[in-house]
């Protein structure tokens, strides 16, 4: 432990336990989830570059997939490294990209998912103007937007935190080098930091998406409602279960995660909350989408669909069955 540091060279990471005992038995399952993650949403990039899944839906899954693996990478990896080398320092500047790289990823990926629920609206609410509306060009645009904001959002941040000089304790109590845990061990002024956390963090980076991505399903449970048939409902919510399923569970762990009372009885609760979200929910996303997909089961199979001609854009009528 050291106090009142000027310069600080290095950090400690905890981990998610520091009981010897349980070392082996959590590397082998985080390994294995780790590679059960890159595995999966492999599959599922690889199932996209089929002609009859170049959809908008498939496009956003694509790149959600992308950033399952990169953000699982970022912060699990050092469980293992930990493990395998004995070794739990990490340099200041390597925990200040971690910090960067994970609040980008984690942006990028609301934002994803906002604008895959956008689709869904389109797709259930504006069936006939689907093509023109979710044409290749407004995805791409979608995707960049999604990305560049997304990592511009957190460099605040990172440029302040990174600023910090002095710190009460170099042992972080995580397993990965996150902003509210740094903030923590720090004795320099952060009610800044922590106002400017609250306000774009919590409010423009997880609110905004969240309250976006809730008005259209208030719009499409609205449509789904106004279907006339049984048959045509159950396919209209068929079609849109995936991505709110994963919805639900990836904004219940950021609530958990970061909305929470900063007591110290909820730091256990708050790095099982943040495990889950970078380990259990990219482990679950190529599982929902795919699990009962045929559309991505016959491209993994590459069995063709009689009158279904490869490339086709497809809305809620003529889409996938999730």
């Amino acid at each position: 432990m050291q106090s009142n540091l000027t310069t600080m060279r290095y950090f400690i990471i905890t981990g998610i336990s520091e009981d010897p005992q349980l070392q082996l038995p959590i590397f082998l399952l985080v390994l294995l989830i780790y590679l059960f993650i890159l595995s999966g949403n492999m599959t599922i990039l690889i199932a996209c570059q089929d002609p009859r899944l170049h959809t908008p839906m498939y496009f956003f899954l694509g790149n959600l997939s992308i950033l399952d693996m990169s953000c699982s990478t970022v912060t699990l990896h050092k469980i293992l490294l930990c493990f395998i080398a004995g070794d739990r320092t990490v340099s200041f500047t390597a925990c200040m990209v971690q910090i960067h790289m994970f609040g980008s990823l984690a942006g990028v990926n609301l934002l994803i998912l906002m604008a895959m629920g956008y689709d869904r609206y389109v797709a259930i609410c504006r069936p006939l103007r689907y093509h023109m509306v979710m044409s290749p060009g407004v995805c791409v645009t979608l995707a960049s937007v999604c990305w560049v904001l997304g990592f511009l959002q957190v460099t605040p941040f990172t440029v302040i935190i990174c600023g910090f000089s002095c710190y009460s304790s170099n042992e972080i109590n995580h397993f990965f080098c996150d902003i509210v845990p740094v903030m923590k061990i720090s004795c320099n002024d952060t009610s800044f930091l922590e106002t400017l956390f609250f306000i774009e963090g919590l409010l423009t980076m997880i609110l905004m998406p969240f309250l976006l991505t809730f008005a259209s399903y208030i719009f499409i449970i609205n449509a789904i409602i106004r279907i006339g048939t049984s048959s045509g409902r159950l396919k209209a919510f068929y079609t849109c279960s995936s991505h709110l399923t994963v919805v639900t569970l990836l904004y219940m762990t950021l609530f958990g995660q970061y909305l929470t009372p900063n007591l110290s009885g909820t730091l256990e609760s708050k790095k099982l909350f943040a495990l889950f979200n970078t380990a259990a929910v990219p482990l679950l996303n190529p599982v929902i989408y795919s699990l009962k997909n045929k559309d991505v089961k016959r491209a993994l199979k590459n069995d063709s669909v009689p009158g279904q001609t490869p490339g086709k854009k497809f809305g809620y009528l003529d889409g996938p069955s999730n």
